[in-house]
């Protein structure tokens, strides 16, 4: 029985302190894995921006968004990778939903806001 596939994105946080080819190295590292454990369907790399707080006592990380297409077992294991990787400040992994898996009651929100608002009146 073939495995359900579902779509995920992953954001990682790459050290800048140690200058532009180790950068390259952990983000072509990490590239590498999800194509072997997965289907890779894009790649965006931010490129460094400034981080909200110190991480580990650094000011600034390199963004890099993975979205990927893979079976449920794999997150887990791109997880332990990310953690014990050096140069790695943060990462996050989630399951994607798609627009017309999103639940119904989401959309209904707004009209049951102006609903409420008509009856206070």
């Amino acid at each position: 029985m073939e495995k359900m596939k579902e779509a995920y994105e992953s954001i990682l946080i790459v050290s800048c302190k140690n200058g532009d080819e180790a950068i390259a190295e952990v983000v072509g590292k990490f590239k590498k894995m999800i194509e072997t454990g997965a289907t890779l369907d894009s790649v965006e790399e931010w490129g460094k921006r400034k981080l909200a707080y110190l991480i580990n006592k650094e000011s600034e990380g390199y963004y890099v968004l993975f979205n990927f297409t893979c079976d449920a077992e794999f997150p887990a294991e791109l997880d332990r990778v990310y953690n014990i990787t050096d140069g790695v400040l943060r990462s996050l992994i989630v399951k994607r939903i798609e627009k017309s898996e999103a639940p119904a009651a989401a959309n209904d929100a707004p009209e049951a806001a102006e609903t409420a608002e008509a009856d206070a009146e």
